[in-house]
């Protein structure tokens, strides 16, 4: 949805005063809605030094691959957050036409997670996230080798994957470790991701003026590298 509003605002008053439009709209709409959030409870400190008792080699190697897995899955988040139309257009597609398909990742995102809740909630997440993992390099295959026409197909798979894996970073900690200390340890794995993300839209920007629709060949192997790490974690708590 947003994409279109982004590109209406742009045409009509222009990317600096587009930029002024959302700024705003995190100001005045974000941060109450970040004020009225319950603040965390007392009990969570206790949780915390569970955590920190708990922690072996096993625990602690498997923190640092999710911490990987997060940190690559969001680097492609964002940066097609921040350049999926330019790169949609890089791939032979119209302004219109790379607007319109990638308007499809919102819908997508939802589809997703309902297809999520009703058909793989008998499985562990795991499975979800190595699912979810794979979405963006086949998207990405696709993108590559067949051009504009596959735009619209590109944007749904990374937006269905996108959409899993949002959800598989809080059930997935919780499944592997439990509800003890789950803040702290969700904290430490997703802070390595924060920083990632942050440099995301830079860096890919310097890969698709370079190289183009080739530059998917970096979010694409970061999405394999991602599935390959999650293959390798066990599905149960580390002893």
């Amino acid at each position: 949805m947003c994409w279109p509003i982004s590109a209406y605002l742009d045409v009509t008053i222009g990317w600096r005063a587009t930029c002024y439009v959302w700024a705003a709209a995190h100001v005045a709409l974000g941060l109450p809605i970040n004020l009225l959030l319950p603040r965390p409870r007392r009990a969570e400190k206790s949780g915390q030094s569970q955590a920190r008792a708990s922690s072996g080699r096993g625990r602690l190697a498997m923190m640092a691959s999710l911490a990987f897995v997060f940190a690559a899955t969001w680097f492609c988040s964002t940066a097609m957050a921040a350049h999926l139309p330019r790169l949609l257009q890089e791939s032979g597609a119209s302004l219109a036409a790379a607007v319109a398909a990638a308007a499809l990742v919102g819908p997508a995102q939802v589809a997703a997670r309902v297809l999520e809740f009703w058909f793989m909630r008998r499985f562990h997440p795991i499975v979800s996230a190595r699912v979810a993992s794979l979405a963006h390099p086949i998207g990405a295959a696709g993108l590559i080798a067949a051009g504009s026409p596959a735009a619209s197909g590109f944007a749904v798979l990374h937006g269905a994957g996108n959409g899993v894996m949002t959800i598989s970073m809080g059930t997935l900690p919780l499944a592997l470790f439990g509800a003890a200390g789950y803040g702290l340890r969700q904290g430490l794995m997703i802070a390595p991701a924060r920083f990632v993300s942050a440099s995301a839209p830079f860096l890919f920007d310097l890969l698709l003026s370079r190289y183009g629709t080739a530059s998917l060949l970096v979010t694409g192997g970061l999405g394999v590298a991602a599935f390959t790490v999650l293959t390798l974690i066990r599905d149960r708590k580390p002893a």
